[in-house]
């Protein structure tokens, strides 16, 4: 919706096509708050936070579709082909912003023995259950992964009158944000579990129990003889989302590490046309920064569309040992101030942020591998960047003792 916005402002005829019902993604169906701290210096809920940017898209006269799934991207005829009530219709932009978000990693996937009852099921499913259609999941819950949604999902049930029995994490740390573990645990006593996950399911027609173990923090392997049965009918999984990009992955690049496409400080792709913004580049912890990354690929689409080019002249940007996901990958040269986005591979009381060589220094505190790092590239940094000459941009992340 940001992006969209953006693109109309500039005087292009904007289409946002939505395969759900509404406009909007997931927002609306995250009715607690804690949005738009960043955008709108305000805490919004999430259908409020959507609500703003509804209300841009209507005066701004950019054109919805919604009930209608993107079946291909044909980059070679540069079309866009889509399927709805109405039958088959193609679409032939200029420039394509790609916001298809990510998906929540399913249950197979963690190759969990046991049968496969009723009752398992991703925390966004289990939001949508009670806060769109008003049903209950079960009566007792367990939770597996300390994503934000599941922590979330955690506190929401506990008001709905269900019993959460506890969340458990596989990594020796919390996946979620440090308020989250306060206000959605801590303040309801549920209990959290690290190092433990689940490692069998138990029950037929429904699930009937869960059996957790503990796992060596380091290596990650089972501890024999720490397993433990609860009974419960419901369990829900918050493990981790991906990128989804099955559209244009087979001829754009992706970042292994950040699992998304790989995009520049003009949230381009390699693929010159197709731009990309939000969770299908990698995995954020808040909407605002989405936000505003999908701010940055609409004003870059447009002056693509209006100038017929962008500047070309792009910097990589290169993680170091302790920087899991990055974004973006290349700076451009000739471009705006951007922000750099990264995440820590483990937990740093106190930690030296480096860019560069020679670009730019600081300590931060508290770097957690939940949260995410951000750190403005200045129109002061650019300058630097284009007299010092680098090759490539080094992030860099050292914790000082």
């Amino acid at each position: 919706m940001a992006a969209a916005v953006e693109c109309a402002e500039r005087g292009c005829r904007t289409i946002l096509v939505e395969r759900e019902e509404y406009i909007g993604g997931v927002l609306n169906q995250c009715i607690h708050n804690g949005f738009g701290l960043h955008v709108f210096k305000e805490e919004l809920t999430g259908p409020e936070y959507a609500q703003l940017f509804k209300s841009q898209i209507r005066q701004k006269g950019v054109e919805t579709r919604s009930d209608l799934f993107v079946v291909k991207v044909d980059a070679e005829r540069r079309e866009v082909v889509t399927m709805g009530k109405n039958g088959c219709a193609i679409y032939r932009p200029q420039a394509l912003i790609m916001t298809t978000g990510a998906r929540e990693r399913p249950f197979n996937s963690l190759r969990i023995p046991g049968t496969r009852p009723a009752g398992i099921y991703t925390a966004g499913v289990a939001q949508r259950f009670v806060n769109l259609h008003n049903r209950l999941p079960g009566e007792r819950a367990f939770v597996l992964g300390s994503g934000d949604i599941g922590l979330i999902m955690a506190r929401r049930l506990t008001l709905e009158g269900m019993t959460v029995l506890g969340v458990a994490e596989l990594m020796p740390h919390p996946g979620g944000l440090a308020r989250n573990i306060s206000q959605c645990l801590h303040d309801f006593n549920i209990p959290l579990y690290l190092s433990t996950s689940v490692v069998e399911v138990h029950g037929r027609e429904r699930l009937e129990g869960i059996t957790l173990a503990k796992f060596d923090p380091v290596t990650l392997q089972r501890l024999p003889g720490t397993e433990e049965t609860i009974a419960c009918d419901t369990l829900i999984l918050s493990v981790g989302l991906l990128p989804q990009n099955e559209l244009i992955e087979s001829f754009v690049e992706t970042d292994p590490v950040n699992r998304g496409v790989k995009v520049d400080s003009f949230m381009r792709t390699t693929h010159p046309w197709v731009f990309a913004a939000g969770n299908n580049v990698g995995v954020y912890d808040l909407v605002d920064f989405v936000t505003l990354d999908g701010k940055i690929a609409g004003q870059s689409a447009a002056k693509m569309v209006h100038d017929g080019f962008l500047p070309e002249k792009r910097v990589p940007l290169a993680r170091t040992e302790n920087i899991s996901t990055l974004i973006p990958s290349l700076c451009c040269l000739e471009g705006n101030p951007f922000t750099i986005y990264f995440r820590s591979k483990k937990t740093m009381k106190k930690a030296r942020i480096s860019i560069g060589p020679g670009l730019f220094e600081t300590i931060r505190m508290g770097i957690k591998p939940s949260e995410m790092v951000d750190i403005p590239f200045t129109v002061k940094h650019m300058e630097k960047l284009k007299q010092l000459g680098l090759s490539k941009i080094e992030v860099s992340l050292k914790e000082v003792l």
